[in-house]
């Protein structure tokens, strides 16, 4: 046998032994596509994002953010749970897709996590107004216009006191006094500042730089969390912090 038939017949036993793998994969591509359409779920293609958008928007809107689950979206666009993920990441990431949120809250929300609580207002201000600012701002602007005139006030309410607030709420809340009150305080406070710099233009304060924004309002913020709002809760949680306590 010459050299150039030997060289062929070697390259004729490579492609058949190469041939079983190729149609070992094609028949487990084959048996996915299968259990895909036995189980009902709709693998990763075209629409998949959208109907995952579509049952979180639903399900955030009716159940609110702590009583969502990935597993309930996912069941609700006949999708996997992994494919939720696959798209969104964290369900927190998720809300933030399903309002249209230009940036990710969880950089405002560690910095305040991380904040002493006898300066939680005045960094929750500065936080937050520096995102209004940033190059981000004026889609941030966007969505809270969407949000305030859309006609969908559950999924406002949840963005701001359960995704936003709740974090802040756990840190301040007492026996006496589970913060409820004090984070919607807030909420009213932050929403008029952004209403009044940013979409209405109020002057000096649309312009007012942010240290000076946060030394006149960040006392303000601090007292609805931490201070004395008139309630008899906050009255009894006042005294209670002015008590020595005993080992």
């Amino acid at each position: 046998m010459s050299p150039d038939d030997r060289a062929a017949s070697k390259r004729t036993a490579a492609g058949r032994q190469e041939a079983v793998p190729r149609r070992r994969r094609r028949s487990a591509a084959v048996d996915d596509a299968e259990r895909q359409g036995r189980s009902g779920r709709r693998p990763g293609k075209s629409g998949a994002r959208e109907a995952i958008l579509a049952a979180a928007r639903a399900r955030f809107a009716e159940a609110g953010f702590d009583k969502t689950s990935i597993r309930a979206v996912a069941a609700d666009a006949c999708v996997d749970p992994a494919l939720v993920h696959h798209y969104f990441g964290t369900k927190q990431q998720l809300f933030a897709a399903v309002v249209e949120f230009p940036v990710d809250p969880e950089a405002t929300l560690s910095i305040m996590e991380a904040a002493p609580l006898d300066q939680l207002g005045a960094t929750i201000l500065a936080a937050v107004v520096g995102v209004w600012d940033s190059p981000a701002g004026p889609g941030v602007v966007a969505v809270v216009r969407s949000i305030l005139t859309g006609g969908e006030p559950a999924l406002a309410r949840t963005f701001v006191l359960e995704v936003v607030l709740e974090r802040v709420r756990q840190r301040i809340a007492t026996p006496e006094d589970d913060g409820r009150a004090r984070v919607a305080l807030v909420a009213s406070q932050m929403m008029g500042v952004l209403v009044a710099r940013k979409i209405i233009g109020v002057e000096p304060l649309a312009s007012m730089p942010i240290p000076e924004l946060v030394a006149a309002v960040g006392p303000t913020l601090q007292r609805y969390l931490t201070g004395d709002i008139g309630t008899a809760a906050s009255e009894s949680a006042a005294i209670a912090a002015t008590m020595p306590t005993t080992r």
